[in-house]
This record gives C-alpha cells, structure tokens and sequence, in this order.
C-alpha cells in the first residue's frame, strides 16, 4: 500500500481557540479535581484544577506587568518539573510564545536559540543556568528580563501581576487565536544547527484533544502519568497537553536514576517514554537475574512472555502456554510490574523504533506498550498502534486526520493533516525542502501494509551504502545487538566502506555483576575491559544476534568496543537519546580508522 488516511475525530474548532482554553474549563467545570500531583518532601501533593489556572493567571499577569506584548517569545529552560508546565501555560496565558530549551544546552545552544527566536525574555531553572546566561547576555540585547524558578525567583513575578486588570488579563489570552504560534521548538537534531518549528495552538490542540479519542483507556480523568521526558522535546509536550485537555492527572520528574522509586510513590497509570528506557529497564531486570541466581528463570520467562504476545497476535495464545503464563506472572510479571508502581497497564513509545522484541517482552509480562511515530514538525502525531489496533513491531496506523503516503522513487515517508507545522521560523528555504505540494517529507523511510500500519525500515540519511553498492538500514541490527544486558549502545556503520562492522559501548550498570560472575578484577571500568576475551566473546553472542537478521553482505565482520558510553555531556547523544552519528564518527574517528585500515 502506498497511501492510507484516517479521518479526524473532533470537530473544527473556532479561530478563537488557543491552548490555555482547557486550563479555565476545567477551572470552572471541575475546580476541585486533581490535575496535578507536585513534588513535595513528604510524597506528592495535589493540585487542583482551580488552583493551576489561578497560578497560571498569576504568573501571566505578571509577564503583562513586565510590558511583554502578544507575540513576543519567551525561553524556557529547565528539567521537567511542575514549574515547567505552569510556566507554559502563563506565557500562553499572557499571549506569548514559549520557546523550550533543553536544561543541557551548552552555551552557544542558548544563544541560538535565544537570538534566532528573537526572543524578550527568559525563563531559566537554576543558578548555574544563570551564571551561563550571563555570559553570553552581551549577546542577547532583545531578552530584556530573565527569571530563576529556584530559590521562589518567580516570587518577584508574581507580585508585579497583583496591579493587573483580571478583564486585562482576559483580553490578553484571547489576543490569540488557534492560528497563532504558540511556541517554536528547535530541534536538537543529529546533524546542523537547530531550526526552529512554529507550531501553532491549531496544531497542538489537534493532536491534545484526540488523545482521548484515540486512546480512551490512557486519556481519561481516572488516568494518571508521571512524566520524566523532557518538556522541551515535542514528544513530552505532547502528552502535557493532552493530559491538560483530559484531566488525566499529571507529575513530575527529572531523576531517571531514582525513576522505579517514584514510580512506586506515584503510582501511575501509564507512562510514556524513549526506546532506551524500556531496554534499560529491561537489561536490568535480565542482569540483576542472572546475578541472583535466578538467570535461568528470567530467560524462561521471557521466552514464554514473548511466546503468549505473539500468540495474542494470532488471535489465542496455546494451552500450554498460557499456563506456563500464569506460573511466570506469579514469579516473575508481578514483580516486574511492581517495579513500575503496579498500576500500569500501557505505556507510549516514540523517538526511536522500539523493535518488536521489547513490544513483545513487555506486552507479556502485562504492560502494552503502543509505539507511535512522529517528529517535531508534525507535532509528535503521525501514526499509533492503539488499544484495540496494534500490530507489534509497527508504529501503528495513521493518527486522526492524517494521511501517509509512501514516495515512489525512494520509499521516503510523507504526511499531510493538521498537525503538520506550517514551517522554520525565519527559514524559508528550508521550509520549502520539506513541505512539497502540501506534503510533509520525513526523511524517514518506512512500507505501509495493507492494513494501513507503518513499519520505520531506516532513514534516508542514515542508511550506509558500502563500496560493493548494497544498501543497509544500520536501525534494526542495532536494536538486537542492544537487547544484551551487557551493551548500552552500538552504532552500525560502513557506508562507503568494504564491510558492515558496528561500534559499542557498555552499560556501566552491568559491568560490575558480569565481573562477580566471571572472576575479574574488582572494580574495572569500560576502558579496562574492552580487550577482555570473555568479554569480546559475550559481545560477539550479541553480534551474531544481529547477523542472524541479515544477508551475508549486510553482517556485520568485525567490532570495536569504545571505552566510554555516548552521552548528552560529549555530544554523542541528543536529549530524547538518539544517537548523533556524525558527531560519533568524528569523536572515535581514529577507532573507525583502525577497523578499516587494511
């Protein structure tokens, strides 16, 4: 199939129309329901609908005070807290537009980000942000005001709102409109500076409002979440203003490392997030297993669970599987459902093909997770596997209103529908790249089967073509080499070269277990043990995985293991986790060199 629709599922809405719209109705139609859960030192403590949007007035009020005008843009730049939501909706509130930047930023980020949007003012989360900030403010004549959220630097704020108008502060949020820019967001990219993309309140409110419609058993007011992604990705912003405009009741966090705890505190019932942290979650759960004593077990149990989800493919799992099912779910799923706070049930993935082997690990032990795709140009929306239509190993069918299309002459996926941003602030020619005759090019390259579900099969820039001209999607093997507790990440490359050979990194979390249980040396790091023969040989089992996928001339012959993971601090990884491959060609050229020298 070259082509599929869907039609929408919520009426046009009035040019009126802006995101703060859900913020008041729930004010007045549910003032004392719980729309939010705020870190406190003693667990969590609720918001109530009443009280979010009098914080949301009075943080937008104070923005009026301060002499912004409708339009201006406004930087945003902090971890994912309750702060970050509330903000976002002031500035809207106040007829801004937010501009995210992610709390990562080096310096020279924020001062593109900050002079390409023209932006008037800052938000900023720490004094660390702020003592970078000064230095480039030199460089930033138009920001004229900057705010800490630490230390009750909104405080200030606040106060300077209390001489407004309330009937100033109505006309000021309806200053905008659902065609208006709500907020620009850059895109971290892989490659080249960020662009900016205007995403309007038409497009964000498309996508928040048939959240509910599409995903009833997610979006609804007994429905909760705990979000870590960060609220500047668009993915994360996403799902903030669908839980706005559902109710569905929302926390806060940043501290991946202490996730299961707040999890377990939170309790929610579904989760969102990025492929790498449902393989973290899963490698160690596999590792600490094995490290117990009970590996055996857990590979048992995951063979079965994968064996019950794929059987729920073909309609009913086997007798005996299903018993083998129950037996493991009182061993083993419980536990692992326990982990996560023992209430979720579904979970969303975007950013990164998932691969079907997590979708059918995770849907066996008990929580389904529905992989999407889409990118920051289409609003995160694009395509879904929902509750009632999922095909593991896809990111699902079309989203309301969108329609995808397969490109002839390179299998480039395309989109059209209202999610899809009207274009790069201040970019023209870049724009007109990507947005050809009223169709949105992805620079991804997928199939549509004949059910209308998409399979991601690489991207256009990323597949490598190696000097004997076959053509290698690196996505899919390196998704199996990852699946090994042992390996972080592992990056495939070859393009132009004579062989297919890969990159890996270890996961420091592993590495002290697989010391114990193979007699080395006591603490060794990654650097120490990359020439280790029992580690080369544990690597090679993952590598041969990854071989078994493909023809002989797309396998991988040979692999390097680096002596440090990618991370966000040396420009290897992207803030939703991807991988940066031309920043790890050029940091670990001389690996590359050597694997390729004779």
């Amino acid at each position: 199939m070259r082509e599929y629709s869907v039609p929408e599922v919520v009426n046009e809405p009035g040019p009126e129309l802006n995101m703060t719209d859900a913020v008041y109705r729930n004010a007045e139609q549910a003032p004392d329901t719980a729309v939010f859960s705020r870190r406190a030192n003693d667990g969590w403590r609720p918001v109530t609908a009443l009280t979010f949007a009098q914080e949301v007035s009075e943080l937008a009020a104070g923005l009026i005070a301060t002499g912004l005008e409708p339009g201006d843009r406004i930087g945003l730049m902090s971890r994912t807290r309750y702060e970050w939501t509330l903000l976002d909706y002031a500035i809207w509130a106040a007829g801004g537009v937010t501009v995210p930047i992610y709390e990562t930023s080096s310096s020279e980020q924020i001062q593109w980000i900050l002079s390409d949007s023209g932006a008037k003012a800052a938000f900023l989360e720490t004094t660390e942000h702020q003592s970078v900030f000064e230095k480039i403010a030199a460089d930033l004549p138009e920001v004229s005001h900057h705010w800490l959220i630490d230390n009750e630097g909104l405080d200030a704020l606040r106060t300077a709102g209390r001489g407004v108008d309330p009937a100033t502060l109505a006309a000021r949020r309806r200053s905008r409109g659902a065609a208006d820019v709500a907020t620009i967001v850059y895109t971290s990219g892989t490659t080249g500076r960020p662009k900016g993309c205007e995403l309007t309140h038409f497009n964000m409110w498309s996508t928040a409002s048939s959240a509910a419609k599409v995903l009833p058993q997610l979006f609804n007011p007994a429905g909760s979440t705990l979000l870590f992604l960060p609220l500047a990705h668009v993915f994360g912003r996403l799902i903030q203003g669908a839980c706005v405009e559902n109710r569905v009741r929302m926390g806060h966090t940043y501290d991946i490392k202490n996730l299961l705890r707040d999890f377990a505190a939170f309790q929610p019932t579904f989760i969102l997030s990025v492929p790498r942290i449902f393989e973290k979650v899963y490698n160690t759960a596999k590792q600490r297993a094995h490290a117990d004593g009970k590996g055996a077990i857990f590979d048992r149990a995951e063979k079965t669970a994968i064996a019950y989800s794929e059987g729920l493919t073909g309609g009913t799992p086997g007798a005996l599987i299903k018993l083998e099912h129950a037996v493991f779910d009182r061993l083993v799923y419980r536990k692992l459902r326990a982990a996560m706070g023992g209430h979720v049930a579904y979970a969303v993935s975007g950013g990164a093909p998932l691969g079907a082997r997590l979708g059918h690990f995770f849907r066996g032990i008990g929580i389904t997770v529905l992989e999407g795709y889409g990118l920051t140009e289409t609003t995160a929306a694009g395509t879904v596997n929902t509750v009632d239509h999922i095909k593991i190993g896809t990111v699902g069918r079309p989203s309301p209103g969108c329609t995808v299309k397969i490109a002839e002459s390179d299998g480039e996926i395309l989109m059209k529908g209202r999610h899809v941003f009207g274009g790069y602030w201040r970019n023209e020619q870049s724009s007109a790249d990507v947005l050809v005759a009223g169709w949105f090019h992805t620079g991804d390259v997928g199939e549509l089967d004949s059910e209308g579900f998409l399979k991601i099969t690489g991207r256009k820039k990323e597949l490598l073509v190696t000097a004997g001209g076959k053509n290698v999607a690196p996505a899919p093997m390196e998704d199996r080499i990852r699946a090994h507790p042992l390996i972080s990440q592992a990056m495939v490359i070859g393009d132009n070269k004579p062989f297919i050979a890969a990159l890996v990194t270890l996961d420091a979390d592993a590495i002290g277990p697989w010391r114990s249980a193979h007699g080395k040396p006591a603490n060794p790091t990654a650097a120490d043990l990359v020439d280790d023969p029992d580690l080369r040989a544990a690597v090679q089992g993952a590598i041969d995985e990854a071989n078994n996928a493909v023809s002989k001339a797309e396998s991988i012959r040979t692999f390097t293991i680096l002596p440090e993971d990618f991370s966000e601090v040396d420009g290897t990884l992207t803030p939703s986790l991807k991988v940066k491959r031309n920043v790890v060609m050029q940091n670990y050229s001389g690996a590359v060199n050597e694997i390729y020298k004779t």
